[in-house]
Parts: structure tokens; sequence; C-alpha cells
């Protein structure tokens, strides 16, 4: 009889340097009579998700035939049931975060993996299916509406929680959420949880923006742990980027990876500032707290939001040249709807910072808009950028122009190589001006300007980083 081995032999090394069998065995025993340990169905369990995760988890034992589990392992495959599996699976649900904890330490001891430098993130999971309260134990986490990923809100959703070393990405701890449960409120609980994986050794905690909040800061400079994020857009006022001065910025010596093969000449060049951010607690005798910021600026990702951001104004300009063309006819007849459409331009296109309208009348009654659209300028969202990430790639919202966020770094950190930087979007040519209404009077009768006028000359950039 032939038999498949895939990766088996290479996963039930791994199983058995980990101790994977004796960990569960050592918090959930089975009883006397039992033919399988819950440990030893749990490693075939862990077995199958990396030999075949794409295949439902059910009737692991047919597969288990097919496969050489029982020369590998040890195991017969007639013994892995689905109700066999059923009742590990409740052995080690009330144990879970400790197994995992158990074997994150059993890993960083065995394979001598570096945890200075720990990165923490959640992510959701939508499930299909109603999954009624009443029929949920509330001492697991709960499938419940959350906020998705995926953006599938219709969807109910369960959340995990996943902190990998800096040293080759291995997943070192996970934790499971409710669906209903703020990604923010779980930061300090994670600390806690790395603070023992990594013993009596200090790590820096790198993490997204969730972190920079008062509550999860002060634990963290309680604790003495050093972390590094991005500071929430919302923490930085509006005009903030637009007024530094990028001649004061500090040019450093560090190109991406995607630069390696260039010419120094050719080449992003990244420029630096360091400042104190605060954060101000929910009552008013919390204490100030003061936390190191960088600020980076990029070439590259500045001419990247420059080139999309005359894009979206060139798309704006064209599409409210439409509605002036048609003020006053068959669809843009009354002010309520040319402002409506006007309305619905501006989200989609993503100009509202930039755009001034004004909505009068000709000699005939009829509506006409008044329509300008103009960068903004230092003190409105939207003006001279920013911003840091802490991961390689332009970022998803490419050419949207919105402050942050920054880096925010716990006490006692050296300089670290922060990602992803974008950079003042700069000015941009002007698009061409609407035309007047056809089938309308002189476009004097118009109570405002049309088209585009920029504040800056093409190709300034802004002054801020």
């Amino acid at each position: 009889m032939e038999k498949r081995l895939g990766a088996l032999p290479v996963a039930a090394e791994f199983l058995r340097r980990l101790d994977v069998a004796g960990i569960v065995d050592g918090l959930c025993p089975s009883g006397p009579s039992a033919h399988l340990t819950h440990g030893q169905v749990i490693e075939a369990l862990v077995a199958n998700r990396l030999t075949s995760p794409t295949i439902p988890l059910f009737r692991v034992g047919d597969r288990a035939r097919t496969w050489a589990v029982e020369e590998v392992l040890g195991i017969e495959a007639g013994l892995l049931n689905d109700d066999r599996l059923a009742r590990a699976l409740d052995a080690i649900a009330p144990k879970l975060e400790q197994l995992a904890g158990t074997v994150g330490a059993r890993a960083i001891t065995e394979f001598g993996i570096d945890v200075s430098r720990l990165h923490w993130d959640m992510t959701s999971m939508s499930v299909h299916g109603a999954y009624p309260l009443e029929d949920q134990d509330d001492a697991f986490p709960v499938i419940k509406h959350g906020h998705p990923k995926d953006r599938r809100v219709d969807l109910k959703q369960v959340q995990a929680g996943l902190a990998v070393s800096g040293d080759g990405g291995i997943p070192v701890h996970a934790r499971v959420f409710g669906g209903g449960a703020a990604e923010v409120s779980q930061v300090v609980g994670a600390m806690k949880d790395l603070q023992k994986l990594a013993d009596e050794r200090e790590f820096l905690l790198v993490a997204d923006s969730k972190l920079v909040s008062y509550p999860n800061v002060a634990a963290l400079l309680a604790a003495r742990t050093a972390f590094i994020a991005p500071v929430p857009a919302a923490q930085v006022k509006n005009g903030f980027y637009a007024a530094l001065d990028l001649g004061a910025a500090t040019v450093v010596d560090w190109a991406p990876d995607r630069d390696a093969g260039k010419v120094p000449a050719q080449r992003e060049v990244y420029r630096v500032l360091e400042d104190v951010h605060t954060l101000n607690g929910p009552r008013k005798r919390d204490p100030v707290l003061s936390v190191r910021r960088i600020l980076v600026h990029s070439t590259g990702n500045a001419a990247g939001q420059q080139a999309a951001r005359t894009k979206r104004l060139t798309r704006a300009a064209e599409d409210l040249d439409k509605v002036q063309h048609g003020a006053g006819g068959k669809y843009y007849n009354t002010a309520e709807k040319i402002a409506a459409r006007i309305g619905v331009i501006a989200k989609t296109r993503r100009v509202a910072s930039c755009l001034r309208t004004e909505i009068g009348e000709d000699d005939a009654g009829r509506p006409h808009p008044g329509l300008a659209l103009r960068p903004a300028g230092p003190g409105r969202r939207g003006g001279g950028r920013r911003l840091v990430r802490a991961a390689d790639g332009a970022d998803s919202r490419a050419g949207r122009p919105e402050p942050g966020p920054d880096p925010v770094q716990g006490p006692g950190i050296g300089r670290a190589p922060l990602r992803g930087l974008q950079g003042s979007p700069g000015g941009h040519p002007a698009v061409r001006a609407a035309q007047p209404p056809r089938r309308r009077p002189d476009p004097g009768h118009l109570s405002g300007s049309a088209g585009l006028q920029p504040d800056r000359t093409p190709g300034q950039t802004s002054p801020g980083p």
C-alpha cells in the first residue's frame, strides 16, 4: 500500500522538539482507559493543518489512512474519529492560553529565538451563520459583530492576536478574542504575556497605532517596556506637518530594499526630525505622558503623493465641469440637486478639504454654481504631509492627504529603521478652468470662480515632513 509522506516527517520532528504532546498531557491529562492521549490527538491535528491547510477539519481519520500517520506519528488512523477530536479540543479549550504560552517559551529556548524585538498585531476572521449569543459560552470568545478587517460588516467574526519575533518572524504567542473586543484594549494583556515569555530579557514591542492610547502607554511606561508604533492621525493637530521646516531635518543613511540596485543619485532620500509627543489622560488629575516621537520625510513617497493628488484633483475638476455645464437643465435644475451632486463628487474624489462652492442664480433665476478647487494650506487637513509606517510598501490609500501617524518610542530605545514613509505631496499643476455652461448667459453671472487655483508653484514641495 502506498501512502503520502509529504512534509509529515518535518512536522513530526518539530512537534517532538517542541514537546507539544507532553505539554498538552501535562495540563490536560486523559483518562486511564483512553487509547490516545489528548496530546497525541493534538499533535495529529497540528500535523494535519500543516500538511493539508486548505482541507476542512472533518473526517481527519479517513485522510490519515492515505497518509503515513501511523508510521510517522505512531497513531492508528481509525482512532482519529470526529468524536475523539472533539473531546480533545474540549479538553484543551480552558487551558488554551497557558498551552500557547508554554509552547512559545519552549520554542524560544529550544531553537534559540531572539526575542529582543516582538511584533504584535490582531486580525479578524469572518464566519457565516447565525451564532446566536444564547447558544454560546461566555467563558470563551464570543462570535459576534465587530469591526472586521475584511470589511464584511454583514458577517459575525472572531478575532486573533499574534506576536512574532523579529528574528525570522516566528510566532511565539497567540490569543483568541471575541468578535466585539476592542483592539486597543488588548495591548496591555499582550504585553504582560510577552513579558512572561521573554522572562527577564528586555524586548522592544512593535505594534500598530492601536497601541498609542493613554492607558496602553501608561502601562508600558510603568512596566518599563520599550515600544514603537505609529501615532494615530487624530492625535496630531491639523497644520502640524505643514509648519515643519524640512531644511531642519537630518538626512539619514538608509535606503529601502527596492532601491538597493539604484545608483545613489536615484535613491529616495529620507530625513528625520525628533520631538516629544504628549498624551493627556481622560481625567484632569491624570499626569501628562511624554514619549519620544520621530518624524520622517521621504522624497519618493512625496512625489507619489503629489502625482496621486494631482490626478484626484484633475478628475474632480472634470466632474465639476459637467455640473456647471448642466446647471439649470433637466438634472440640475435646483440648488439642492446641485449641492447634492457636488457633495458626492467631494466625497468620492476626496477633495472636500479643498473644494469651495457657492450656488447663485442667473438672470432667468436658474441656479449656477461657482466652484473653486484650492490645495489645502497650513492649518487645514489635507495640507503638507507626513507620515510614518512600520512596514515596507506604499500606503494602501496612496494619494490620500491626511496627517499622521508618527512613530512613538518608549524610553531607552535606540534609533530604529522606520520604513514605508510618505512625505509631502507638494504642489500640483493647474487643471483646465471650467467652461461657461452651455445655453447660458455670460459667465459673469456666476457668483464664484471656477477651476483649480494652486497656492504654490508646480513642483514645489511643502515645508514639512
